[in-house]
């Protein structure tokens, strides 16, 4: 107890790569504070700015507090009952008459905890419905190292404080990972000198000894780039290439087929910069390269993540305390994956998540005929959102699990009001870092509100397997935690606080052995040309939503935003446009246009304008509406950042 408040430990289950260990502080039956847990090995007691926008959103007047059904034009509240009751019935006559296929459930990434898995058993036990591939975000990134190492796995995060040089490749952990920061300002106390590389003076400038602005997209030829320098020097780790790498020959022929010349305009980057990362990969190591989520959001990709994969190869860094190439973890690794229940039916269908829109009104036999989605606002998030609403309206029942009533509510006929994170019990792994934590209830749900656990556990007792998936969340929870107990984490320890997954690795692949048929590192054999195809006149400039400190994606409440689009612009290109600083403007693109107003950034690419995700479209945002709905090469991953606009002056 401390200034009359009790304490709880909890983990941020949002998306986001820290899954900060956090304390709740509660007064009464409430939250009133979220501080950083300092027993949390990764976080140590930082907390990061949106935290505090968690207590507002879930104590806002706008959160929903009892189960709605959509009646024309309205919702009116109706009990739990009756919604589970309509619910059941119309997933048993789906079945029945469409087969198990014509359910939709659509989970999304908003909430990242253990028990979510047992959401896509009850499906399972269905007799398996439509489920999703590829995903929103981190794909492309997981496919295109898995192809290099294996399996994809980073480096502790806590190795950073063994690196000389720590290169931020496409990261702003300013805003978008704060967990780490505590041992990014260690390491460069210690004295490694910190290398950003970003298109835009993204919040990180400050922390960075270096800016490096390339083209957007064309990453690959500048880790090529760097790479021709380390080989033309001599400064390429011969050992590790010759008895650790396959497809030497053809690496070797790629870095050749242009000059350095050509690499350095394909990624439009000084020649000096290019000598300066070479010089810290080669001569600074070890050297800990942290990949951020913007390099995979482009059709390519892949291509990028794996010409800088080869890059660390190339300067000797891979398999070395405070080396590495490192991007993220699977945060469902640690559980049993039979607990997800594909056993359970034969293999079905699976519609592509970067064009969900598309994928939805295109499936026949069965076409889609009920939706279910939980911890998700595709509406919002995905791309080409007016196609993703429209096909939401032409399925004839949709089930919306959330908080508020966004822009995916809107098109949803029942909505079920759920917990927050520090209102249910749970454990949540990450995919920054290698520890599981805990989630203690807190506080009691408002009103109605319920745990999506609860709420399918309710649900299953309108059907034959009730009995077969009725449990406990302590027997479910040890289900699924089963491979982290066989291997001595005790169950009570899995509740005083954050548990570090045994045999984790701080530095994957030191034994130089990769997880690949040969055994070998493979480096890439080629990449795109180097012109881009689709950058024309019309469409000047690429646009990027990159995440932002303040909110995370679309997690808003109606008061929050509103108004135009802030979009970033360089100070020059708006000025020759004849936009002033604050001035009004039109963003055009390929699927339409929004109003946005400018603001002028003297240190952006004059290719490029910025504006932050996740704003609704019923708040008078919506960026996705204007993004195209493509899909990467590789990995299903969604290629936001393939989008190109124009900006048309207002008067």
């Amino acid at each position: 107890m401390k200034d009359g408040a009790k304490i709880f430990v909890a983990t941020c289950t949002r998306d986001c790569p820290s899954a900060c260990g956090l304390l709740a502080h509660v007064e009464g039956d409430r939250v009133v504070k979220l501080t950083g847990n300092p027993d949390h090995p990764v976080n140590k007691g930082t907390i990061c700015r949106k935290a505090p926008a968690f207590l507002r959103r879930f104590y806002s007047p706008e959160r929903v507090l009892t189960p709605l059904r959509r009646r024309g034009d309205t919702f009116v509240p109706v009990t739990w009952d009756d919604a589970l009751d309509e619910m059941a019935d119309r997933l048993k006559a789906c079945v029945a008459t469409y087969g198990p296929e014509s359910i939709l459930y659509y989970m999304g990434f908003g909430e990242r905890t253990a028990l979510k898995i047992v959401n896509a058993r009850f499906f399972a036990h269905l007799g398996g419905v439509t489920t999703l591939a590829g995903t929103l975000c981190g794909g492309t990134g997981y496919a295109a190292q898995s192809l290099d190492y294996g399996p994809r796995v980073s480096h502790d995060p806590l190795d950073i404080l063994n690196a000389r040089t720590i290169v931020l490749w496409g990261r702003n952990p300013v805003a978008t990972q704060p967990g780490i920061m505590v041992h990014l300002r260690e390491a460069k106390k210690r004295g490694a000198r910190i290398l950003l590389i970003d298109p835009r003076p993204c919040e990180s400038v400050p922390l960075a000894d270096l800016h490096i602005a390339p083209r957007p997209g064309r990453d690959a030829f500048l880790a090529l780039a760097v790479a021709r320098r380390i080989v033309d020097t001599g400064r390429e780790d011969r050992e590790f290439l010759a008895h650790r790498c396959d497809n030497l020959d053809a690496y070797l022929a790629l870095l050749h087929r242009y000059s350095p010349e050509q690499l350095r305009r394909a990624c439009d980057v000084e020649p000096d910069l290019v000598d300066a990362l070479a010089e810290a990969y080669a001569a600074g190591r070890p050297t800990a390269t942290l990949l951020g989520w913007g390099l995979h959001r482009f059709t390519l990709g892949h291509e990028l993540v794996r010409a800088v994969d080869a890059l660390g190869a190339v300067s000797g860094n891979i398999g070395i305390p405070g080396g590495g190439v490192s991007q993220g973890f699977e945060e469902w690794g640690p559980y049993d994956q039979e607990m997800w229940g594909e056993g359970l039916h034969p293999p079905r269908r699976k519609l592509l998540m970067p064009q969900i829109g598309r994928e939805i009104l295109a499936a026949k036999d069965p076409p889609i005929e009920m939706a279910v989605i939980s911890a998700a606002n595709p509406v919002c998030m995905a791309p080409n959102s007016n196609l993703v609403a429209k096909a939401l309206d032409a399925v004839p029942f949709v089930v919306d699990m959330n908080l508020f009533l966004d822009d995916t509510a809107g098109h949803c006929d029942l909505f079920l009001p759920c917990a927050a994170f520090f209102e249910q019990r749970d454990i949540v792994a990450s995919f920054g870092h290698n520890h599981v934590g805990p989630l203690l209830p807190a506080a009691p749900p408002p009103g109605q509100c319920r745990s999506q656990f609860d709420i399918f556990m309710d649900l299953a007792r309108r059907f034959p397997f009730a009995d077969a998936f009725i449990k406990s969340d302590e027997a479910w929870l040890r289900l699924i935690l089963r491979p982290l107990l066989e291997q001595g984490v005790a169950w009570d320890d899995l509740w005083k606080g954050p548990v570090r997954i045994p045999n984790a690795p701080m530095v994957p692949w030191a034994d130089g052995k990769f997880d690949t048929p040969s055994g070998r590192f493979q480096l890439l054999t080629d990449v795109a040309g180097c012109d881009d195809c689709r950058v024309a006149t019309r469409y000047p400039y690429r646009l990027l939503t990159p995440g932002m400190a303040k909110h995370l994606c679309s997690e808003r409440v109606p008061g929050d935003h509103g108004g135009p689009i802030v979009l970033a612009m360089a100070a020059s290109e708006a000025t020759r446009c004849g936009i002033a600083d604050g001035g009004p403007a039109r963003l055009v693109g390929e699927l339409g246009s929004l109003p946005v107003t400018v603001r002028h950034d003297p240190a952006l690419r004059p290719d490029v304008v910025c504006c932050e995700r996740g704003g609704w479209i019923k708040a008078g945002q919506g960026i996705n509406t204007i993004i195209p709905d493509m899909v990467s090469a590789v990995g299903q991953g969604t290629p936001y950042y393939e989008a190109v606009v124009d900006v048309e002056r207002l008067p």
